[in-house]
């Protein structure tokens, strides 16, 4: 179950329901196609390491669920957008994909071995990153991992009318210095940190970040 006790969950809900299709089009291979990123999750599945369960929150059309999958993590997908999963399902049947809130988890504590937000805590506003953290901390077991990809900068861009769609979204984008001592509040320490110039192959239009955390 999803819940629209923010606005923002409910305007991102709306926004991935209505462009879902042409953005799982668009952005096909985008995900796994940067040789870095590729890397990140590559190192990040062998800190993990195999039979620990990891979920992809914000997993969108679930690309990145399968890549970890195809990398030997046992991984389920978490997602605000019912149009979103319905891709995610139709093209990995063989995976899980669940409808939910990364705010508010239907996760014990410590179940998990790892999580993944891949650029899916860009449209929670700032003073709700430490509440996202928090949760994040809670389902990781002692010793979990946590990565965390996301565009950086200081000025949100906004996206309106994406294919032609009549919604609206803001994608905001975060220095990994404050993004670190977020994750560091929350009680996750950053083991790895990167930072990479935009790829033009991509039209990336800024710099890109990564951070892997460990609940202590």
């Amino acid at each position: 179950m999803t819940t629209d006790a923010a606005p923002f969950l409910a305007a991102t809900r709306t926004f991935y329901d209505a462009i879902a299709e042409d953005y799982a089009d668009r952005f096909r291979d985008v995900h796994v196609a940067q040789p870095v990123d590729r890397a990140m999750l590559a190192a990040y599945a062998q800190m993990v390491g195999p039979g620990g369960q990891v979920a992809d929150l914000g997993c969108g059309p679930g690309r990145v669920t399968a890549h970890l999958a195809s990398l030997g993590l046992s991984v389920f997908g978490l997602d605000l957008s019912s149009s979103m999963l319905a891709i995610a399902r139709r093209e990995n049947p063989g995976l899980r994909f669940e409808q939910g809130s990364m705010l508010e988890l239907d996760l014990p504590d410590g179940a998990l071995a790892g999580a993944v937000s891949w650029y899916s805590s860009i449209h929670t506003p700032w003073e709700r990153l430490p509440d996202l953290f928090r949760e994040f901390r809670r389902v990781l077991a002692p010793g979990g991992h946590l990565l965390l990809a996301f565009q950086s900068g200081d000025e949100p861009r906004r996206h309106e009318r994406p294919f032609g769609h009549p919604v609206t979204l803001d994608f905001e984008r975060r220095r990994p210095e404050p993004m670190a001592e977020l994750l560091a509040g929350a009680g996750l320490t950053v083991r790895v940190r990167t930072l990479r110039e935009p790829d033009e192959a991509l039209g990336e239009p800024v710099a890109q970040a990564c951070l892997i955390a460990t609940r202590d």
